[in-house]
């Protein structure tokens, strides 16, 4: 399906240039981090099921929005706004899929208010030394699917994140340096504008 292969694909472990020591953040650290990441955009490589790398630049947007711009030869897009999320290929004349994006792991960090200690959702929550690993999910929903967030501290920073959907399948995002702030249009998340100027 192609939400799995762009969206939803196996962890491999890149490199990364981690700081030598930080403290296990908490969960409240990193919910008031996620809570003040507005807007920002950066570059991501992802890597998919198959094994391939895909690789693009990524504008979020929250509460609720998120764009995945992926780079030729590729061309997908994957957009989540007004409630969706919407995939569209480059390669073909149809409509997007959509699903709603309550119903994907990713979810949990584009909502309004995120309070990881207080939902109860974290099942996983542990720190190698230079980075910290937060595993989490719907509590009332585990069947969508779990969503593991790596960062760095001092300054917080979001570096990666694996969503595993409820089938096992698993993609991960590597992100590059996040530029914070800024002021995306709405159309930018727009799945209506996004068909019309596909002529969908």
């Amino acid at each position: 399906m192609m939400m799995t292969r762009l969206l939803l694909a196996p962890l491999l472990v890149l490199t990364l240039a981690f700081p030598a020591a930080a403290e296990k953040l908490s969960l409240d650290a990193i919910s008031a981090y996620l809570n003040g990441l507005k807007t920002a955009q950066a570059s991501f490589t992802q890597l998919n099921d198959d094994g391939s790398i895909s690789t693009g630049t990524i504008y979020i947007k929250r509460p609720g929005r998120v764009r995945f711009e992926y780079d030729p030869p590729e061309q997908a897009l994957v957009l989540a706004g007004g409630g969706q999320v919407a995939i569209f290929d480059a390669k073909s004349n149809a409509p997007p899929e959509q699903y709603p994006l309550k119903r994907t792991p990713l979810n949990l960090i584009l909502e309004a208010n995120v309070d990881l200690a207080r939902r109860n959702m974290v099942v996983g929550h542990s720190s190698d030394g230079k980075t910290t690993t937060v595993t989490a999910q719907d509590p009332e929903n585990p069947e969508y699917g779990t969503i593991q967030l790596v960062f760095t501290g001092n300054p917080v920073e979001l570096r990666q994140w694996v969503i595993t959907d409820g089938t096992g399948t698993q993609t991960t995002v590597v992100l590059g340096a996040l530029t914070r702030g800024g002021d995306f249009p709405p159309s930018l998340f727009n799945v209506t504008v996004e068909s019309q100027k596909r002529g969908l």
